[in-house]
């Protein structure tokens, strides 16, 4: 009955989702770039020059930091009437408070964007997280991927936003890259455009503006933007055939947006040391002529240290604009930034007809969300709203399908009850949730914990008392917050999962990124293996289900780890 009610409460949210939609929200944004629009045209003839160019800025914002930090970004909204704000870390009912205020102070109403890549709970404390983007890679269910986009969309436009910087549409084929890794889909270009496309129709068919990231693609860099300027040094046909793929089927979908990256790309710009953000061979002559893209062009944060580093002063957000982004995010120099741009289009470096196709494209963006009849934010039951049942249940399904069996059938791992059994968490300083709901199913198991450099005598003692196990059950966990591509364990700890796996009777889960198992020799030899991506009571849960025969495995590697465990690896479908 519970499950029952569930899913009718689910169907309810998703058809007042699709209900709820103003008549701009019928169309794709795309489609309605080239109508006349009349709130449009008013508020674009009202603004002056400068007020045009303050709408192609968003500044950051956060509900975490201090009252003068907020008092500070309110005085930017009402000083200079900039065209939007990017949320970052927070709370989500201090930010829909927070966004009521900041609305109130725009004489055009603000267009409210976050990074939500696995939803709010990548940005705000006390709200759900999705699974990671490389967890998702593994489902061959896309439909509910497309469920996912609905549900996040819900969420944003509930906390009064209008746009999420999110698909991540870059192929990660660099098991090393620091930035992207587990936030992309995988590193097959079909995969990640059909996983891409399923996530923002959902969100836009909610009515949520989205943006694919970042073009033309940053999966195969060693270098985080956020530090330094990182060189794709690939050919131009390279780059065509690959990392362009995914935002060629976005664009041919319906993407309304396009996040630019920080690189330098020698093929496509030979300029020394010029972002791809501020080369207009590759946001106009690429993107919008060559893929005929009409959506909004975002830059990057402009923060980052790929352009300060050699643009500073404003200059990166002169270029930028003049390169062909409409939306120029997070600048550190908003007053000499808005004031080179003036200068450039007083001087003519810009026609005319495109710094208002990029003044407009802003605003249409703001009528498709409804902007136009703006509301307050309702604060009460916020957190209720956004933490309900269905979502959560949503996650639980979408983890389900995401295991991945790489090693054994459904039937070779399954516990049996009496006999003695064995359950070791790996990498952890508590007893998991994997250990305490697979405990449950046995009459006959001990618990072992081994954490990141327990002494090597230690786990010497321990694989001498496995010898009288029947059964060993493993989880190895990554804890960080970010699930990086090797593990931080000790080499007295991965030699001990060498040795564990190397038994007949070992059956391993690996609660980390799909990656680690190639910086773990001999985790092949386990009697079964289960790929499970991240670390979350989720995916705990759906291991157990697994082991236990409640759930068949269906997810396929997103990615290829090395010769034992290629892309596509997996028994079930």
């Amino acid at each position: 009955m519970t499950s029952m009610k569930a899913r009718f409460c689910y169907c309810t949210i998703i058809l007042a989702l699709l209900c709820n939609k103003t008549i701009a929200q019928q169309s794709n944004y795309i489609q309605i770039l080239g109508q006349q629009n009349k709130w449009v045209d008013s508020v674009y003839n009202k603004l002056s020059r400068r007020q045009k160019i303050a709408q192609l800025f968003f500044v950051r914002a956060h509900t975490n930091l201090s009252k003068a930090y907020e008092d500070s970004v309110a005085n930017v909204i009402e000083t200079e009437q900039i065209g939007g704000v990017v949320f970052f870390q927070g709370g989500p009912g201090r930010q829909a408070n927070l966004i009521n205020r900041y609305q109130r102070l725009a004489k055009v109403p603000l267009l409210i964007a976050q990074d939500g890549e696995w939803g709010l709970g990548m940005r705000l404390d006390s709200t759900l997280s999705y699974p990671y983007q490389m967890t998702l890679g593994a489902i061959q269910d896309n439909n509910l991927i497309y469920k996912m986009g609905q549900q996040v969309a819900y969420d944003f436009k509930r906390l009064g936003m209008q746009m999420n910087f999110a698909p991540d549409m870059d192929v990660n084929n660099n098991p090393d890259n620091p930035v992207i890794n587990y936030r992309s889909f995988g590193d097959n270009k079909y995969n990640v455009a059909k996983k891409g496309i399923a996530y923002f129709k959902g969100m836009q068919d909610a009515g949520l503006l989205t943006t694919a990231k970042h073009f033309p693609g940053h999966g195969d860099t060693n270098v985080d933007s956020h530090l330094d300027l990182p060189l794709l040094p690939f050919t131009r046909q390279r780059l065509d055939s690959l990392e362009e793929y995914p935002f060629r089927e976005a664009i041919a979908a319906g993407i309304g947006g396009i996040m630019i990256a920080h690189m330098s790309i020698p093929a496509l710009d030979s300029v020394k040391n010029r972002p791809s953000t501020l080369s207009r061979k590759i946001v106009t002559g690429i993107l919008k002529d060559s893929l005929r893209f009409k959506g909004l062009v975002v830059s990057d944060a402009m923060e980052m240290k790929a352009v300060t580093k050699y643009y500073p002063d404003g200059e990166a957000e002169l270029q930028a604009f003049l390169a062909g982004n409409d939306i120029i995010e997070l600048s550190l120099n908003l007053d000499k930034a808005i004031l080179k741009i003036k200068r450039a289009v007083r001087k003519g470096l810009i026609s005319d007809a495109e710094f208002e196709a990029k003044v407009k494209k802003v605003l249409v963006a703001k009528y498709w969300a409804g902007l136009n009849n703006r509301k307050d934010v309702n604060a009460t039951g916020v957190l209720a709203d956004i933490n309900r049942e269905p979502a959560r249940q949503l996650i639980q399904d979408l983890s389900d399908a995401a295991v991945t069996m790489v090693k054994s059938t459904p039937e070779g791992v399954r516990i049996n009850p009496l006999t003695k059994t064995a359950i070791i968490s790996i990498g952890v300083d508590k007893y998991t949730l994997f250990q305490q709901e697979l405990a449950r199913w046995s009459s006959n198991c001990h618990l072992f914990m081994v954490n990141k450099s327990t002494p090597v005598a230690t786990l010497n003692k321990i694989l001498e008392m496995l010898k009288d196990y029947n059964q060993v059950y493993v989880s190895i966990n990554d804890t960080r917050a970010r699930p990086a591509s090797k593990l931080d364990y000790s080499n007295g700890v991965k030699e001990f999962i060498a040795a564990v796996s190397s038994q007949n009777n070992t059956v391993t889960s690996v609660f980390a990124n799909a990656y680690t198992m190639a910086g773990l020799p001999g985790i092949e030899k386990s009697a079964g293996l289960l790929v499970c991506y991240q670390m979350s009571d989720e995916l705990q849960r759906s291991a157990v289900k697994v082991i236990t025969g409640q759930l068949k495995p269906t997810g396929k590697l997103p990615v290829s780890v090395n010769v034992f465990f290629p892309n596509g690896a997996g028994v079930g479908l």
